[in-house]
């Protein structure tokens, strides 16, 4: 199931006997976490009837004679199990007699986080298969799907949020889904329901600025701005410490950019409109001007040729040279080839 699918799921009072969340974003599992808290039982019920494990501390013999026991006061029993991933797999195996019949009355909760379970492993396999299970695999996103799940954030949250708000939060903050979301959350409070938030509010509240990002060196490029493009390296290299400023976050938003520019290449004369272009690239309408302007400067063949370079030079930035080039000189040397 999804991570939206669960949630629905929850909030209409529809549970299951145990809970799997597990992989390498936090935030999803969190969100779940939180909601089953929040709505399997009230304040005073927790009380009596909410237990929390951590896997550090217990084995899956505790776990299941917790999960055995009935509910007081209360119509469950709520079991939370976190850190569950430092249960040792074959201990882990001792919850499937639980699994082949479980209490009606338990909602059984393991916090799987920060890596995934070896799969191979037959418990693993009957976790996910079972009817009375929801496995959820909790997977990071990618750079560029990050400003679309802003967007549906915001919607979540009865808000709107313009396309170029959405990707300075991205280019800013990166893929820390908690973090964005933090961010959005304040936001949300500060601005009326009917307004949109705008690239001018999330510089004010949030502390970041368009001007330097790695999403405003992709438009100096298309623009072939030579002031702008060393300005912002020089930004870059300056805070290359900070994790999305380092030259493989910036090489990704450059990678994007010009594989979805060979892909309009090749499809925008078969598009309908520039709203069909956008669907085909994953984007929002709002940033076809910046592929059309780029079109117009980078053939099929030099964005090929660019898509080469950026592999080469994220090879480089992660050190297969054998020697560490400072991130700006990495960047300045890269860019070069692809405006000339």
């Amino acid at each position: 199931m999804k991570h939206e699918e669960i949630i629905a799921e929850i909030r209409a009072g529809h549970f299951t006997p145990v809970y799997f969340l597990s992989g390498e974003e936090p935030f999803f599992i969190d969100d779940i976490a939180d909601e089953i808290e929040k709505r399997a039982l009230s304040g005073e019920e927790k009380v009596w009837s909410q237990v929390i494990l951590y896997g550090n501390e217990v084995n899956m013999s505790r776990v299941v004679d917790e999960s055995r026991q009935f509910p007081m006061l209360s119509p469950r029993r709520v079991v939370i199990v976190r850190e569950a991933q430092h249960i040792a797999d074959k201990d882990f195996e001792k919850i499937l007699p639980y699994l082949a019949r479980p209490k009606d009355t338990t909602l059984l909760l393991f916090l799987y986080k920060g890596k995934k379970p070896d799969k191979r492993r037959d418990v693993f396999k009957k976790l996910a298969a079972s009817p009375a299970c929801v496995y959820f695999d909790s997977v990071k996103l990618y750079d560029n799907e990050v400003p679309g799940w802003i967007e549906k954030y915001c919607k979540s949250r009865d808000r709107k949020i313009s396309p170029a708000a959405a990707r300075l939060l991205a280019d800013s903050l990166g893929t820390d889904l908690s973090r964005i979301a933090n961010a959005l959350d304040k936001l949300v409070i500060l601005l009326p329901r009917d307004k949109k938030i705008e690239e001018t509010l999330v510089e004010e509240h949030v502390g970041v600025s368009k001007e330097f990002g790695s999403f405003e060196l992709v438009s100096a490029i298309v623009r072939q701005d030579h002031l702008k493009v060393n300005r912002v390296i020089n930004y870059l290299d300056a805070n290359a410490n900070k994790k999305n400023n380092e030259p493989t976050s910036v090489i990704a938003a450059l990678f994007f950019y010009f594989r979805n520019l060979l892909t309009y290449h090749y499809h925008h004369r078969a598009a309908a409109s520039p709203v069909e272009m956008a669907r085909v690239l994953g984007v929002s309408p709002y940033f076809m001007k910046e592929y059309a302007d780029g079109a117009a400067r980078y053939g099929a063949v030099k964005c090929a040729r660019v898509i080469a370079w950026l592999r080469e030079y994220d090879m480089k930035a992660k050190g297969s040279a054998g020697v560490a080039i400072p991130p700006g000189e990495l960047l300045r040397e890269l860019v070069f080839k692809i405006m000339h």
